[in-house]
Formats: structure tokens, C-alpha cells, sequence
């Protein structure tokens, strides 16, 4: 058989899409070439996989090879390919017999030696094989992470000796290697009792974990607005399997490890206020995931929130209401997802307090000026920290841990999933009017307040969402007074500019 079809996977951002490697041994001067759009990485294939072939005492055809990678339209980069063909040549020489090779696919980069060594982004590989049912034959080095996937079938290799022992039925490959559970162990450096007074904050907090709320702290330094947003994922709920494989896929695609202990754990993402644009939302010519897309399902931090640029921060708007962001290039378009939580601390003087009596109202303004008033209204919870007293810096009383906060943050997560399965914040206004209906007395009330705090239709909304979250927190079916009364109180940042421009 001169002729070969074997299946592989690109990478295009979260994506594997399909690509089948045909090799041709034809009549003419010995010859070597690939076509279907192969950047560099991937014309040098070539060497290795002759080398490999030669080193692992095969025989390497002395005809015109022809590969081609179909699509042809689909550039194609990196050494993942390098396995398929080696296979595809050895297929199409007569050197493997095997009528099922399209129930197989195989991914990996070759030594020169016949070693089959790891390639980036093997999740959304494994993913798209699972959908068609094949068998991945994948480097032995990214198994382990392989195996997060459930339902597919997959045989870790070696070698490219391994492979023809397999296919062969010589020396079959153990299918599906099952590796320990390893325990997930949560940070013990980081716990919610370490921080000292403040309930308030640890309220909003716990509310903001509960219903997947965006967050704002205002308040001077020294305060405890860092420490109270790095202990936000210690009580969080635990991921799902679905949320975690697609999180720890977007690490594979920017080639980061995921470790298996904690992978179930949500990320905790704090760039710098230098950071740009692209940096956070992600890009390049060949884009990558940004800040917000290695935050999915989990937490994005941004300290000094005045410090970043505004172009910067204004380009989350979108990401934050969507929960996708897709970067457009003259080349190609990619989407990545980007659910993920905010919390921004700033403090609400370019001084540190704007009680310090060191700016006046017109310079605390124009620093708080630099956060947009859209950016701020996706924000549903704001609140300022006072400065704590001596007293209660010096308390030994023992604060509440983050389990005991977890507990009641899971049970309300858990009410939420069960009854329109998914969280608060992230409901439409059609689920709204079902999940969150309010009585004749509440929507009076919520209608005058809303007339007087003078809040946008999109506040009007968070508000609810909001009492929604605190009712869960409280077991209640029905959204009352006093949620609606809370939530319309955690408007801080709303609050001092009013207060500010009555000057």
C-alpha cells in the first residue's frame, strides 16, 4: 500500500480541530515533502522523523514521499504532527498492516532516537478525540494529564518502537493506565481568620463567592483588601470536572504544568498595574489566552485598580459581561473563555483616605475618574473599609476559617445550581423574572430606592441578583426586604462620588 491516512489534531486556541496526515510513496527521484501549510516547526519534522525511523531500525522507503496535511487552509506549527507521519510512513511502506488505523490518533513530538517526547495543549486534543470516538496513542509524559479526561480511550507511548509493537499485536500498550488520586490539599498558608476585624468585607466576601459576584473594596492602606482577596478561592466551591478540565486546558495551550493535587482548585490571577492590554485580555499575531482566560472559573484580582490604564480596564467590559472574549487578527480569529470573578481594591484618595485632609475633593475625583463609570457599573458589590482601631489590630479573639465560611458558601452554590443551574451573577433577564421575582412590596420599595441612588438599569439588575444571593445564603425561598435593603448598601464607590461632588 503506497498510500496512508492517518488521523491527528492541530491547536488553535482552545480548539483541536482535525487533521489527517495522508502520505504518498511514489515513483521518481527520492524526495521528501510536506504541504498543507506547515510553518517552520513543522517542515523540520522531516529530519527527525527520518532520523527516528532509521535509529529505531526501520526501513526508510527510498521513493518520493509526499505528505500532505489536510486542511490545507489550516496553518499548522510545532512538532505534534512528527508521530502521525513517522506512523503514516511506515504505513504506507508496507511496515505496518493495520486495518483499523482509523480508529486511532496520534500526537507527539520525535527525538532523534525514536523517543516520542510531549507536546502543548494535549486536553483539547484528547477532548475532540473523545467526540469521535477514537483511541490516542499520546507521549507517556502527557498521560497523566490525559487522564483527567473521562470516557476515551488512550495508550501512553514511549517510543516509536512502542507503536508498531502495538499495532502489530506484538506487545499491546496498556489501554487507559489509571495513576493514584493524589489529594487536594488547599493552601493552609492562607486562611479567612488570619485577617483581623472587618466583618463587613468578610460578609461581602462570602456573598461574592456564593453567587459568582464581582467585587470592589475601597479603603486606605493597611486595611486588608489584598489579604481578603487572596483568601477568596480558599472559600470558594470546589470545580466541577468540567470547569476544572476546561480551566486546566487553557493552561496546556500556554504550555504551564497543571498540578494534579489541586487541579480542581480555582485559579487566583494578579497581574501588575503595568500590565497591558493585550497581556490581559490576550493576543499577538498567533493569539494566546490573556489574565481574564487564565482566571476561567476562577478569581482576577486587580490591585491599585486607578493605576491601570483605562483602555486597559475598559477592555474588560465586554469579557465581564459575556463571559467569552474573542480576539480578531488580520490573520485568524480565536475565542477564548474568560468567566471569571473580579475583585478591585483602590484606594479612595490618590493620598491613601480622602479624609486625610492632603487632597482636595477636585484631585480625589479626578483619580477616581480614571476607573469608567460602564466598569464600575458591572461591579455588583462595593464596599469601604474602615481603618481598623488598635484594639482590634492587638484582639486575640479567634476569627472564623475559611471551612466554616465554605460550608454555608456551598450549601447556598448548591441551592443555586439545583434550581436554574448556574450561579447569580451570571442569570439574563429572562431567568430573572423567574428565579428572582420580587412581591408588590419589594418592587415599590426597590423602585423608589432606585430613583433616588439615581442606578442604571444594569445596577437595577445587580441589585437583585444580589438579594438573590444573600436569600440563598439564608436558606429563603422568596427575596425579602431586608436582602434588597443589604444589597442596595453595598454601593460604596457610588456612594463617594456623590458624596464628593456635592463640594
Amino acid at each position: 500500500m503506497s498510500l496512508a491516512r492517518i488521523f491527528s489534531r492541530a491547536q488553535v486556541g482552545v480548539q483541536a480541530p482535525e487533521v489527517i496526515v495522508e502520505v504518498h510513496l511514489g515513483n521518481g527521484l527520492p524526495a521528501f515533502h510536506i504541504v498543507g501549510l506547515p510553518k517552520a516547526s513543522v517542515k523540520e519534522s522531516k529530519d527527525r522523523v527520518r532520523s527516528a525511523l532509521e535509529n529505531s531500525q526501520f526501513g526508510f522507503p527510498d521513493q518520493r514521499i509526499t505528505v500532505n496535511l489536510a486542511p490545507a487552509d489550516l496553518p499548522k506549527e510545532g512538532g505534534r504532527f512528527d508521530l502521525a507521519i513517522a506512523v503514516g510512513i511506515l504505513v504506507a511502506s508496507g511496515q505496518i498492516n493495520c486495518p483499523d488505523i482509523h480508529r486511532y490518533e496520534f500526537y507527539g513530538e520525535l527525538a532523534l532516537n525514536g523517543e516520542v517526547r510531549g507536546v502543548n495543549a494535549i486536553l483539547p486534543s484528547v477532548l475532540g478525540a473523545k467526540e469521535q470516538g477514537r483511541c490516542c496513542f499520546l507521549p507517556a509524559e502527557n498521560d497523566n494529564l490525559a487522564s483527567l479526561v473521562s470516557g476515551v480511550a488512550r495508550k501512553a507511548v514511549y517510543s516509536l518502537q512502542d507503536v508498531w509493537n502495538d499495532l502489530l499485536n506484538q506487545q499491546p500498550l496498556p489501554l487507559n493506565i489509571c495513576y493514584p488520586e493524589q489529594q487536594s490539599q488547599r493552601d493552609t498558608l492562607l486562611d479567612l481568620s488570619d485577617v483581623k476585624g472587618q466583618p463587613g468585607a468578610k460578609r461581602v466576601l462570602e456573598i461574592a463567592a456564593a453567587g459568582g459576584h464581582n467585587l470592589l473594596f475601597l479603603g486606605p492602606p493597611g486595611t486588608g483588601k489584598s489579604m481578603l482577596a487572596q483568601r477568596m478561592p480558599t472559600i470558594m466551591p470546589t470545580m466541577s470536572d468540567d470547569e476544572a478540565i476546561s480551566t486546566a486546558a487553557l493552561y496546556s495551550i500556554i504550555g504551564q504544568s497543571v498540578d494534579l493535587s489541586n487541579w480542581r482548585e480555582r485559579p487566583f490571577r494578579n497581574p501588575h498595574h503595568t500590565c497591558s492590554a493585550v497581556a490581559l485580555v490576550g493576543g499577538s499575531s498567533n493569539p494566546k489566552p490573556g489574565e481574564i482566560s487564565l482566571a476561567h472559573n476562577g478569581v482576577l484580582f486587580l490591585d491599585e485598580l486607578p493605576e491601570f490604564e483605562r483602555k486597559v480596564l475598559d477592555s474588560l467590559r465586554e469579557p465581564m459581561e459575556t463571559g467569552v472574549v474573542t480576539i480578531s487578527r488580520a490573520a485568524r480569529q480565536m475565542e477564548f473563555p474568560s468567566q471569571f470573578q473580579l475583585i478591585a481594591a483602590l484606594n479612595p484618595s490618590p493620598t491613601g483616605s480622602h479624609t486625610d485632609k492632603r487632597a482636595t475633593p477636585d484631585q480625589v475625583l479626578r483619580y477616581l475618574s480614571r476607573v469608567s463609570g460602564p466598569f464600575i457599573d458591572r461591579i455588583d458589590l462595593q464596599i469601604e473599609l474602615p481603618r481598623l482601631t488598635s484594639s482590634q489590630l492587638q484582639s486575640t479573639q479567634v476569627e472564623e476559617s475559611s471551612e466554616q465560611v465554605r460550608a454555608r458558601v456551598e450549601r447556598a452554590y448548591a441551592i443555586q445550581l439545583n434550581r436554574q443551574g448556574k450561579v447569580n451573577a451570571r442569570l439574563n433577564n429572562k431567568e430573572m423574572s423567574i428565579h428572582c421575582e420580587l412581591a408588590a412590596a419589594e418592587l415599590q420599595f426597590l423602585a423608589k430606592a432606585s430613583e433616588k441612588l439615581a442606578l442604571s438599569p444594569r445596577s437595577y439588575h445587580r441589585v437583585i441578583k444580589v438579594a438573590r444571593t444573600i436569600s440563598d445564603l439564608k436558606v429563603q425561598p422568596a427575596i425579602t426586604l431586608n436582602e434588597l435593603k443589604e444589597a442596595l448598601n453595598y454601593r460604596a464607590f457610588e456612594r463617594l462620588i456623590s458624596q464628593l461632588t456635592q463640594y
